[in-house]
């Protein structure tokens, strides 16, 4: 049974701390916040007996076995330095980081110390997506051509919104577009090539990036996220003998279907009524009980490779 401290008491702290209810592998011992107000908010909420007014006091909880950072994406860097420094696990919501540079700072800090650190994409840690993989594995999809990924969504324009709020880290690409980077990721890992353009929303971030990655297999990666309008939201995986098609949203739990070249399409997957992030809560206990220091299933060096893919993106766009 993990002891989670939560750093943050926004939309996805009240998000992982409900999802909590559905496993077994952990609860919540502590919450922090910059305000008083809001970590009492926040624990009389989920019934949380530790409460803290500053992150220094929450990681410094005596109670706290793995700090869970739920700070807007500008702050992961620094939040969970002050974890690791404190000898805490982490997990960290993604976007890991902002920079590349500041996601190999932490690698560094955490097996220089002998702590556990995981990137909380919570697509991959899904029951459909292990499906996924186990079907990649065994070569069912034959060789891969082609990878497909939309996350597109609407959202009203208010420039004080955290995603068109530039000192937030707003735009489409590290809220929405690192979920089909992540995707592309995890099917054909880093690419050799990159090229992107981008539109900016009214703030300066960008609305709408589209991204077109390579590889020396001669896959091709093709993903799209926006701001602006709600799009599918789903993801296939193209190859020479099948392909899956994954509904949207394709990062949470859904079904998919498995499309050989010839013969019948084949419907996989029931998706559970369950709490999503459940799933990557349940991996951290599983890697710590196991004595990991890092999960196969998001491995520290491909979170960094991911993060590099984002800041060539983000240089082809601005190019």
């Amino acid at each position: 049974m993990i002891r989670w401290g939560i750093i943050g008491t926004g939309g996805i702290a009240s998000t992982f701390a409900a999802d909590l209810e559905f496993t077994d592998s952990g609860t919540v011992a502590a919450v922090g916040s910059r305000r008083a107000g809001s970590a009492d908010a926040f624990a009389d909420r989920f019934g949380i007996p530790g409460r803290h007014a500053g992150y220094e006091a929450l990681v410094a909880h005596p109670e706290v076995d793995a700090v869970y950072v739920a700070t807007p994406h500008p702050m992961h860097h620094h939040d969970a330095l002050l974890a690791l420094r404190a000898g805490k696990h982490v997990l960290v919501e993604k976007p890991f980081t902002m920079t590349a540079a500041e996601a190999e700072e932490l690698v560094a800090e955490a097996r220089a110390r002998g702590l556990f650190l995981m990137e909380a994409m919570w697509a991959r840690f899904l029951p459909h997506m292990r499906e996924v993989q186990r079907l990649l594995a065994d070569g069912a999809l034959g060789e891969i051509a082609t990878v497909h990924a939309d996350h597109s969504q609407w959202f009203a324009e208010d420039a004080e919104h955290r995603l068109f709020a530039p000192e937030l880290g707003g735009g489409a690409l590290l809220d929405l577009g690192v979920y089909p980077v992540s995707f592309a990721s995890m099917v054909l890992g880093e690419p050799d090539r990159v090229a992107a353009i981008a539109d900016p929303a009214f703030t300066g971030v960008d609305a709408q990036t589209s991204i077109l990655l390579g590889y020396a297999s001669g896959a091709h990666a093709v993903l799209n996220c926006t701001l602006r309008a709600l799009g599918p939201t789903r993801a296939a995986i193209v190859g020479t003998e099948a392909r899956i098609e994954i509904d949207g949203a394709f990062y949470q739990p859904v079904a998919f279907t498995l499309i050989p070249r010839e013969g019948e399409p084949q419907r996989m997957f029931d998706p559970p009524d369950e709490g999503g992030l459940r799933h990557e809560a349940d991996e951290v206990a599983r890697c710590l009980g196991e004595g990991l220091l890092e999960s196969p299933l998001m491995p520290l060096d491909e979170t960094v490779a991911i993060m590099r893919t984002m800041d060539a993106v983000s240089r082809s766009a601005a190019a």
